[in-house]
């Protein structure tokens, strides 16, 4: 399928979403700290939609975001309802951006919203698509080995994240080329990618940058380890994550942050092993958990 917006030609409509592709490829330039306007400041960090959504959004087992327009609403276990599109979208504004909601009705969230509707256009009525998600790994049966994790971090990912994991942007721009992986500027503990699970299913099909999901440069125990290594670095801390999940039994098993439904320790579901704890839902619960 084409996605190239270039060949889009000027009008009202394609403007609104020529300039969510903007907001996509270049955020912090139009809602970051530093874009000269604190009533549009509404990133705390300065992350792109790109640097997660690769390709803009159309790279599969990337969270590729083709479809997602007919995938909503949607109940999300996180909030434990039925959600809209924008309620999603303010979600990674929350967590990945380490910032605030953007206004509903506002250009921005159109602006999004329209530019998602674009790429979904040829997506079938349910919007399932081989590559939705994350590449599934088999989840080695014992703790992260932050030894390993920094070995392979050192090997596959400082010539692009630097050895700091502080990646790098121009001097005189706004976005990352290669994102930050922790400190201020990276997503906080409440988003989805301080799971260990998560964040190695995205590392085993995507990284080192480059990779595609057919021909994973990583072993699963690496993109586990490593995966471990980058989540327990320092980040920012979102309030109030003790409501997420109000139904707990939802919460995924690698979510870093309780209350759990379980008497695991906190320090298990941050570096497992997980195994324990996901034949405890199944059991228990009849729930089975793989994130």
């Amino acid at each position: 399928m084409d996605y190239d917006i270039a060949q889009l030609s000027p009008s009202e409509e394609n403007d609104l979403l020529i300039y969510g592709f903007e907001l996509f490829k270049e955020t912090p330039k139009y809602i970051g700290p530093d874009n000269g306007n604190p009533d549009m400041a509404f990133q705390g960090n300065r992350l792109a939609c790109k640097n997660c959504h690769l390709n803009y959004g159309t790279k599969p087992y990337s969270a590729p975001l083709i479809g997602i327009i007919q995938r909503f609403p949607q109940f999300r276990g996180r909030e434990n309802k039925i959600g809209t599109i924008q309620e999603r979208i303010n979600g990674c504004m929350e967590r990945s951006m380490n910032g605030k909601v953007l206004p509903v009705s506002g250009k921005e969230m159109q602006a999004i919203v329209a530019y998602l509707q674009w790429i979904s256009r040829f997506a079938p009525a349910d919007g399932k698509l081989k590559g939705t998600g994350f590449l599934k790994i088999k989840i080695p049966n014992r703790p992260i080995n932050l030894a390993n994790g920094k070995q392979v971090f050192k090997k596959h990912c400082v010539l692009c994240h630097n050895t700091d994991g502080q990646g790098s942007k121009p001097a005189n721009g706004f976005t990352y080329d290669y994102p930050p992986l922790w400190g201020d500027d990276s997503y906080n503990n409440g988003a989805g990618m301080t799971r260990v699970i998560t964040a190695a299913q995205f590392i085993k099909g995507n990284m080192p940058f480059g990779t595609t999901y057919d021909a994973p440069v990583l072993t699963d125990e690496e993109a586990y380890d490593v995966a471990g290594y980058i989540n327990m670095q320092n980040r920012p801390i979102k309030p109030n994550t003790e409501n997420d999940f109000p139904d707990i039994k939802k919460k995924p098993v690698s979510t870093p942050y309780p209350p759990y439904a379980d008497s695991f320790s906190i320090e298990q579901h941050k570096k497992g092993p997980f195994q324990p704890i996901i034949a405890y839902y199944k059991s228990k619960f009849n729930i089975n958990k793989t994130k």
